[in-house]
């Protein structure tokens, strides 16, 4: 039997027993379900040290499909996303057509102090993008995301800073925005590398800022990656980013939300052989079914309501081995930056509001649950391919 790609899915609400709010009552739900095969396959990671020296900002560069200058960050990825501006008006409009992603309710108002959005290629996870992106409305936004090659360069236990004055985009440059050089003088040494060579080798964050652009020309990023970390050491370093970004904000009377917000990067499972995180089989509709249910189970349960440094810390086990972090247990790359970015979220908002942030499900899709966006004749395409065997979970999750 062929096997069907890109075909529409329906979801199924989980049910209530996939509502995890503790650290084993969430890694079980994904890999006990599965048997004792799941645990025993859960994804183990090369040792973290680096042997070899890591790419050279030379080399990153030639690798780019826009290459980078000293004054303008490039792009990393120019077939997955959108690198003119006709590409990227024709996405946006695409994006908004039916058939939707799957929803959970009414659809939240502008204005968000927070968001969880996926950076898969845009003609799969563009509909979950259109549906997250235009609510984040503030002219500031911290760009929270993934660090895929940190092993590449060495670096765990620390935020990655980029060095730019702006990042190019589809729709012009980006300005970066005057805070960034403030947090980092704020943040004590070892909390933080500034490297154009990391960020130039990621992709997180620009498939974001992308769409934060067209729908607001004078938008202002602050990029930050995340490597590999302990949770103790991740809790120190969101106390520290979320006190000195919320200083910048009161000395200028800003408030999250209106004047800035957090945007995480993140997809979410990443399943099949290719990926080594086959706990229900190696694919089909029965193993599909499984890996959404528990990816929405996770939107409505640790990623909902309010935040708190134990659901943020039950979120980090549910991801990783809490005693060895490089260990997968749920294979969302944005393993670190989605629990760091919660908490600096949660510290910024309780230094500058009193209050803690509540996370309200946005949208889910999959790389293969929904047609993808016919934007191949605009010169666009996959990075990676889409069927049964081998798809991503596009999540979104909205913070006031």
């Amino acid at each position: 039997m062929p096997i069907p790609t890109r075909r529409p899915f329906v979801h199924a609400a989980p049910s209530a027993t996939a509502v995890v709010r503790l650290a084993g009552a969430v890694a079980g739900a994904i890999l006990v379900a599965a048997g004792p095969a799941a645990l025993a396959q859960a994804v183990s990671a090369p040792p973290p040290a680096a042997t070899a020296a890591p790419p050279s900002l030379d080399e990153v560069r030639r690798a780019m499909g826009i290459p980078s200058t000293d004054a303008l960050r490039g792009q990393q990825d120019a077939v997955g996303f959108a690198s003119t501006a006709a590409q990227m008006k024709a996405v946006w409009d695409l994006a908004a057509a039916p058939p939707a992603p799957h929803g959970f309710g009414a659809a939240a108002a502008p204005g968000i102090a927070g968001l969880i959005a996926p950076h898969d290629d845009y003609l799969y996870a563009g509909r979950v993008m259109r549906r997250a992106l235009p609510l984040v409305t503030a002219k500031t936004v911290v760009l929270i995301g993934v660090f895929h090659r940190y092993r590449k360069f060495g670096v765990r236990d620390a935020l990655v800073f980029d060095a730019y004055p702006a990042w190019r985009s589809p729709d012009g440059p980006i300005a970066v925005s005057p805070l960034r050089d403030e947090i980092l003088a704020a943040l004590p040494a070892g909390d933080a590398v500034r490297s154009a060579a990391m960020h130039d080798s990621e992709h997180s964050l620009e498939a974001i800022a992308y769409w934060l652009k067209h729908a607001d020309p004078v938008v202002e990023i602050i990029p930050v990656i995340v490597p590999a970390m302990g949770f103790e050491r991740m809790e120190e370093l969101a106390a520290r980013l979320g006190d000195a970004l919320a200083a910048s904000m009161e000395k200028r009377a800003w408030r999250l939300g209106k004047d800035v917000a957090i945007v995480i990067s993140t997809d979410g499972v990443h399943y099949g052989p290719d990926f080594k995180f086959v706990p229900y089989g190696d694919g089909g509709i029965e193993a599909y079914s499984k890996a959404v249910a528990a990816d929405e189970a996770l939107l409505t349960g640790p990623l909902a309501g309010p935040v708190s440094g134990d659901g943020v810390r039950a979120l980090y086990a549910a991801f990783v081995d809490p005693v060895q972090p490089d260990t997968y247990r749920l294979t969302w790359c944005g393993r670190f930056s989605v629990p760091l970015g919660l908490l600096t979220l949660s510290r910024v908002m309780q230094a500058t509001e009193h209050r803690t942030p509540v996370g309200t499900p946005l949208a889910y899709a999959t790389s293969v649950g929904l047609p993808e966006l016919a934007v191949r004749e605009l010169g666009m395409g996959e990075t990676a391919p889409a069927n049964l065997y081998h798809f991503v979970g596009l999540p979104a999750a909205a913070y006031r």
